[in-house]
C-alpha cells in the first residue's frame, strides 16, 4: 500500500521526488489499514490535506463509499477541491454558492460517482440535506473527515457551534467508519475536548508546531495613522504578494483604499463581500496579481498559497493560536517570509467586543424561548423579531445557539421554530469559563507583543508544543529588528489627512417593517417620492481625531467642537457635493438633548451659507433607538413621534442632520415626513456611524 500512496503523494504535489514527511504514511495507514480514528495536529503547510485526500482514494480503489468532508470556509473548500482534482478524486460540493448544482451532486451521490462530498458544518443543520442527501449513504461512507478540527471545541479560539452537529452525525454513522480530525491550533485544553466529544478511541498524532520560514517581529505602534505610513513605506520593499490582516470589515475597507492611493495594489477581503466577489479576489492573490489582500478572519484557515511572502497584522488579534494560525499562511513553501505584528490602541476595545457578543445574554435567550414558549404553532424568524427586541443576528445566534445545545430546547419545521418540552437551563457557569479563557488568552497575546524570548518558541509552547525551541530567525533572537520600527513624516501627515476625510456612506432604505409603522401608515415599498437620498456620516463612531471629538462634546462638553463644523462643511462642499445642493438645513430634534444637535446644525448652516430652519418637532417621548434591536421596534419606536411642520421656502432640497445614525430608521422616518410636508429631496447627515455592522 505504501508504494501506491507514495504515487498519489508525487502526483498531488507535482513532484516525482516527493516523500512522506514524518508522520503522513502512518496517519493513512491507520485509516485505512486500520479503521482507525485519528486527531492530528501538525502545523500549518505540514500536509494534513494529503493525508485524507491520499486515504480517500485508497479507501475507493478498496470499494469503500465516498469521504464526508466537513470544512468551515468556501475559500478552504475551494482549495481542498483543486487538491483533489490533481490525485484524480471526484470532489463535490452542496453549499450556500451552488444552489443550482444541488440536485445534480445528490444524483451523482446516489449513484456512487462522488468520491469525497464537502459540505460545511452549517448544512448538518439542513433537514432536507441531511435527509435525501446524507442518510441515504451514511451506510457506506468511506472517511469521515473533519478538517479544523479546533472548531468543535468551545474552549477553542475559533469556535463555530455547528461543530457540535459533527458528533450527532457520527452517532448515526457505522463504528467501524475510519475518522480523521485535522487541526494546526490545537493546545492540550483543546485536544481533550475533542476526544470527550469524538470518542476516547481517539489517536492523537501530535508534531511539533515550528515553522523554519517565519522571520517574527512584533512592532508597539498604538497610532492607527503611523500604522498606515508605515505600510505605505515597507510593504513595497516586501518579498512578493501577503495578506494584511485587521481586526474589523471597517477597517479592511479603509486601509485596502488607502493603499490603493498609494499605488500599491491591495484590495478588501472580508465576510460582508458576496461569495461571488471573494473567490476572484483569492485568485487574484494566488496568481501574485495584487500586492496584498487586506483581510479580516475570512480569509484564514487553509487558505493554501506555498510562496505567499508575508502576513502583516494591522492589530492584536485575540489570542495566540489565533495568531499562529494566521501568520501560518506565510513561507509555506519559501525559505523565508515575514510575520509582522502591530498592536493599536484601539485593540483591546475591538477584542472585549468579540468576547462580549461571543454568547447570547440570558436575557435574550428567555426572550426567544417565552416567545415559543407561548406560540404552539411555532413562529417563523420574522415573527420572532416582533415579539421580542432583538435584531436579526442576535435573533439567529440566539437560535443557533439553542439550536446545537444537547438536548436542545428548541426545532425547526421548516420555516417555523418551536418549543421542545424538555427542561432547560443555559450553562452560565460553562460559558462564564469560557470567557474567562477568552480573557486569558488576551493577556498571553499582550504577554506575547512585548515577549523578550524567542517569539516562534512562544508560540510554539502556547499551543503546547512538547520542544519548543529558539528559531534564530525572529528579531528577539537576533537582537535587532527584522524591518524598521518608525516611519517617515511625510506619509503619517497623509494618512492623518486621509483619517480626518474619511467618510461613510448613509443607504437610504427602501422598504418600511412590516406593521410598524401604523400611526403613520408607512407599509410596503417605499414610495419614490418619500425615499431620502443617499447620505454620509463624517466617521464612524470610535476613530481617531473626529470620533475623539464627537465622544468629547457628547458626553463632556456637552457641546460639538467647531473642528467638527469645518470638518462637515469641508466633506458637503468638497466632498460630498450633493445635487441638488441644499438651500436649507433642518435637523432631528431630541426631547432629552434640546440643545445639543440644533446648536450644531445652526453652526453648519452658517458654515455652509444656508438656512436653518428647525421645522421638525418631536411629539412622544420615546425609548432611546439605541436600546431598540431590530428593524420592526426601531422603526415602531418612532411611530407618531414626530412631525413636520411647512413654511415658505420648504420645496427646495434640504440636509437633514444628526449626531449619530445606526438602524438609519429615524432618518428614513423624517425624510418620510419632510416629503409629505413638501420638502425637496433629503439628504442625511450625521457626525458618526454608530453602527455595530461596522465591525
Amino acid at each position: 500500500m505504501r508504494e501506491r500512496a507514495e504515487e498519489y503523494l508525487k502526483a498531488a504535489l507535482n513532484d516525482p521526488a516527493a516523500t512522506f514527511r514524518e508522520g503522513q504514511y502512518e496517519a493513512i495507514d491507520m485509516l485505512v489499514g486500520g479503521k482507525k480514528r485519528v486527531l492530528v495536529v501538525q502545523r500549518t503547510g505540514w500536509g494534513k490535506s494529503i493525508v485524507y485526500f491520499i486515504a480517500t482514494r485508497l479507501l475507493r480503489n478498496e470499494g469503500a463509499g465516498p469521504s464526508l468532508l466537513i470544512s468551515p470556509l468556501l475559500s478552504l473548500m475551494r482549495n481542498q477541491i483543486e487538491m483533489a482534482e490533481r490525485l484524480g478524486i471526484a470532489a463535490r460540493t452542496i453549499n450556500s454558492s451552488n444552489k443550482e448544482e444541488w440536485e445534480n451532486v445528490r444524483s451523482e451521490m446516489m449513484s456512487d460517482r462522488v468520491d469525497v462530498l464537502l459540505v460545511s458544518p452549517e448544512r448538518l443543520a439542513n433537514t432536507e440535506f441531511v435527509d435525501r442527501c446524507l442518510l441515504p449513504v451514511a451506510g457506506r461512507i468511506g472517511l469521515f473527515i473533519v478538517d479544523e478540527a479546533h472548531c468543535i471545541s468551545d474552549w477553542g479560539h475559533d469556535f463555530r457551534p455547528d461543530y457540535r452537529r459533527i458528533v450527532r452525525i457520527l452517532n448515526l454513522l457505522p463504528e467501524n467508519i475510519p475518522v480523521i480530525a485535522t487541526t494546526a491550533t490545537a493546545n492540550d485544553r483543546v485536544v481533550r475536548d475533542i476526544v470527550e466529544q469524538l470518542g476516547h478511541n481517539l489517536s492523537v498524532m501530535r508534531g511539533p508546531l515550528a515553522r523554519e520560514s517565519l522571520r517574527l517581529q512584533n512592532i508597539h505602534m498604538p497610532d492607527k495613522s503611523m500604522r498606515m505610513a508605515w505600510l505605505v513605506e515597507q510593504l513595497p520593499r516586501m518579498p512578493g504578494s501577503g495578506i494584511i490582516y485587521v481586526l474589523t470589515t471597517r477597517d479592511a475597507d479603509r486601509l485596502a483604499l488607502w493603499l490603493q492611493q498609494h499605488n500599491i495594489n491591495a484590495k478588501a477581503y472580508h465576510a460582508r463581500l458576496e461569495n461571488k466577489d471573494r473567490e476572484p479576489l483569492e485568485q487574484m492573490l494566488l496568481n501574485n496579481e495584487v500586492k496584498a489582500l487586506v483581510a479580516s478572519t475570512a480569509l484564514g484557515m487553509g487558505f493554501d498559497k506555498p510562496d505567499l511572502g508575508f502576513v502583516v497584522h494591522f492589530q492584536r488579534p485575540g489570542s495566540v493560536v489565533s495568531y499562529y494560525q494566521q501568520v501560518g499562511r506565510a513561507g509555506r513553501g519559501l525559505d523565508s517570509a515575514y510575520g509582522i505584528l502591530f498592536c493599536g490602541a484601539e485593540d483591546d476595545e475591538i477584542i472585549d467586543y468579540f468576547i462580549r457578543t461571543a454568547f447570547p445574554p440570558i436575557v435574550h435567550v428567555e426572550a426567544v424561548l417565552s416567545a415559543l414558549k407561548s406560540a404552539p404553532d411555532g413562529l417563523t424568524t420574522a415573527e420572532l423579531e416582533r415579539k421580542v427586541n432583538l435584531r436579526r443576528t442576535r435573533l439567529e445566534k440566539v437560535l443557533k445557539f439553542l439550536s446545537v445545545e444537547t438536548p436542545s430546547p428548541i426545532r425547526r419545521l421548516g420555516s417555523r421554530w418551536y418549543q421542545n418540552p424538555i427542561k432547560y437551563e443555559i450553562d452560565l457557569d460553562k460559558i462564564g469559563k469560557i470567557c474567562e479563557i477568552r480573557r486569558q488568552e488576551q493577556r498571553r497575546m499582550q504577554e506575547y507583543m512585548a515577549s523578550r524570548e524567542c517569539l516562534m518558541a512562544f508560540l510554539a509552547a502556547e499551543l503546547s508544543d512538547p520542544d519548543p525551541r529558539k528559531c534564530g530567525r525572529c528579531a528577539v533572537c537576533r537582537g535587532e529588528p527584522l524591518l524598521p520600527v518608525a516611519c517617515g513624516e511625510r506619509y503619517l501627515r497623509e494618512a492623518l489627512e486621509f483619517l480626518k476625510r474619511w467618510e461613510i456612506q448613509i443607504e437610504p432604505r427602501k422598504l418600511w417593517a412590516a406593521d410598524s409603522l401604523p400611526a403613520y401608515g408607512f407599509s410596503g415599498r417605499i414610495k419614490p417620492e418619500l425615499l431620502a437620498e443617499y447620505g454620509r456620516a463624517l466617521c464612524s463612531w470610535g476613530d481617531p481625531l473626529m470620533g475623539d471629538l464627537i465622544k468629547e462634546g457628547k458626553f463632556v462638553t456637552g457641546r460639538f467642537d467647531d473642528r467638527l463644523v469645518e470638518a462637515s462643511a469641508k466633506l458637503i462642499l468638497e466632498r460630498w457635493r450633493p445635487k441638488p445642493s441644499p438651500v436649507w438645513l433642518t435637523c432631528v430634534p431630541s426631547l432629552t438633548r434640546p440643545r445639543l444637535v440644533p446648536d450644531f446644525a445652526r453652526r453648519l448652516a452658517a458654515a455652509l451659507n444656508v438656512r436653518f430652519e428647525p421645522c421638525i418637532i418631536k411629539i412622544l417621548l420615546t425609548s432611546p433607538q439605541k436600546e431598540m434591536e431590530n428593524s420592526f421596534h426601531q422603526a415602531h419606536n418612532l411611530d407618531g413621534a414626530f412631525a413636520a411642520g411647512k413654511w415658505e421656502g420648504i420645496d427646495a432640497p434640504v440636509l437633514l442632520v444628526d449626531d449619530m445614525v445606526d438602524s438609519r430608521w429615524t432618518m428614513t422616518v423624517l425624510a418620510a415626513l419632510l416629503r409629505q410636508a413638501g420638502s425637496g429631496p433629503v439628504f442625511p447627515f450625521a457626525l458618526a456611524d454608530t453602527s455595530s455592522a461596522q465591525l
